[in-house]
């Protein structure tokens, strides 16, 4: 999943339940780079969230760097309901 602002700041998200014990960054990046991250993930059907909130704590991570304990609960309930969304399809 990607998460956007309107600073335009964006940050890619990886999420494997059955590999990963954690989301965590795999790209992330301002202004050109943001919107290169958004075209790609709207090409590829990957979920955009926009919230300047969430996207200013992720862009301070670094790029393979886990999402933060503080963040787990916000990002699962994010999860959750993109997967809520694919299941009423």
């Amino acid at each position: 999943m990607v998460y956007t602002s309107r600073e335009k700041l964006a940050v890619a998200l990886k999420y494997n339940p059955k590999t990963d014990f954690v989301p965590f960054v795999v790209a992330k990046g301002k202004e050109e780079v943001a919107e290169k991250i958004m075209e790609l993930a709207k090409k590829s059907g990957v979920p955009i969230v926009r919230s300047s909130k969430i996207v200013g704590e992720l862009f301070k991570l670094n790029v393979l760097e886990e999402i933060p304990e503080k963040m787990y609960v916000v990002i699962a309930e994010i999860i959750a309901f993109i997967q809520s969304q694919k299941g009423s399809e």
